[in-house]
């Protein structure tokens, strides 16, 4: 390539949920016939089954489609209670806030993306609360030059994600809003409570006031466990519906998501997965003893200060796949203790030493058991000095 010529458009890494289940989005849309809350693109029951999946059961159309097949099974994408994304769908068809919270990596916010995109057909709409973000996040800006030019007019207004939401009746995302300071979470208790956005600069015009469309609601995601966070007003606490999405309770879940998720990942990558089963048995078992601070077995187990997520297991998951396919030589499974050597350590100096813990109880006791694998990851000990 010269230096004139200018390189292809690069493919997007990630894909908006509303685009990477687009056909199972128009299939269900046609699927399910029945009423629907006003602006919602499919109905609360098709929601539920667009993120729980079908069960492996195949549903069919009750008319052919031009584009569609005549029959699909729709595949789950979160692992989780189905009672608490039923339970989701009717706070969001209620117009009522719902905020998703629990411990870091449980798939808050892919839940809060797969909800936004089967309910309105967008997960765009979305602020990412940190301690820099402003109240115009939640409510409108200027475009400054056209300020200048022609003072306060409607042209002049840039709508935030939560405007436009309002504006067209569709569901408004706010991550991590816990670390958003308090006076700018406050933003949304009028939005929540009065259902519209007041421009005073724009007084005495039909522009001075914004009502939010039928649809309007808002999901927000919160890590009440991270450090950083601000504590959210009562007042705004009581406009959500509060869900805690707990860590995976099925260990052959876990593990089936695991591997589907970092399969994904090594292919974006530009290669195959080639990590053996067993390998990621024993990761996922390591994550799911040191989160519980118990082994499978009923052995105790000391657990580390950071949060040993499914998030995590997925990306050690992933770098192990990387790893045996551009730099093969060896034994995958010796990379293991020092990718979980990286997870442990972020935090609390303190967490090496548990780590070294669990090897010298579970993982010796396993491998005194006779097991080849667990055997294997006690000889490496001496790769988590």
């Amino acid at each position: 390539m010269t230096l004139t010529e200018q390189p292809a458009p690069a493919a997007r890494q990630v894909m908006p949920a509303e685009e990477r289940y687009a056909a199972e989005l128009a299939f269900l849309a046609a699927q399910d016939t029945g009423p629907r809350p006003p602006g919602w693109a499919l109905t609360p029951r098709a929601v539920v089954t667009f993120v729980c999946g079908s069960e492996g059961a195949e549903l069919a159309l009750p008319k052919r489609r031009a584009g569609l097949p005549s029959k699909l099974v729709i595949a789950p994408k979160f692992v989780g209670e189905r009672s608490l994304v039923e339970r989701c769908v009717v706070t969001l068809a209620g117009e009522r806030g719902l905020l998703l919270t629990g411990e870091p990596g449980t798939a808050k916010s892919m839940l809060s993306e797969l909800l936004a995109a089967a309910v309105c057909g967008t997960s765009a709409l979305t602020v990412q609360g940190t301690a820099g973000t402003t109240e115009d996040a939640f409510r409108y800006g200027w475009n400054y030059a056209l300020l200048l030019a022609q003072g306060p007019t409607p042209q002049a207004l840039v709508d935030s994600p939560v405007l436009s939401a309002m504006r067209t009746g569709r569901v408004a995302r706010v991550e991590e809003i816990t670390r958003c300071l308090p006076e700018v979470q406050d933003a949304l208790v009028s939005i929540l409570s009065d259902r519209r956005v007041s421009v005073p600069e724009l007084t005495s015009t039909e522009d001075a006031s914004v009502s939010a469309a039928p649809g309007f609601t808002v999901i927000a995601t919160a890590n009440l466990r991270d450090r950083g966070v601000s504590e959210m007003s009562a007042a705004l606490k009581r406009r959500f519906n509060f869900e805690t999405v707990a860590p995976i309770a099925d260990p052959d879940a876990e593990a089936t998501l695991v591997r589907r998720q970092a399969v994904a990942a090594v292919q974006r990558a530009g290669a195959a997965f080639g990590v053996d089963d067993s390998v990621l048995d024993a990761l996922v078992t390591v994550f799911r003893d040191l989160r519980s601070g118990r082994s499978a077995e009923g052995w105790d187990v000391e657990r580390p200060g950071t949060v040993m997520s499914t998030a995590e297991a997925v990306q050690v998951a992933a770098s192990l796949g990387v790893a045996a396919a551009y730099l093969p030589g060896g034994d995958v499974l010796d990379l293991l203790p020092g990718h979980l050597l990286g997870v442990v350590r972020k935090d609390d100096p303190a967490d090496h030493g548990r780590l070294l813990g669990y090897w010298d109880g579970p993982v010796r006791r396993r491998a005194e058991d006779g097991s080849a694998m667990w055997r294997r990851l006690w000889d490496l000990r001496g790769s988590l000095r």
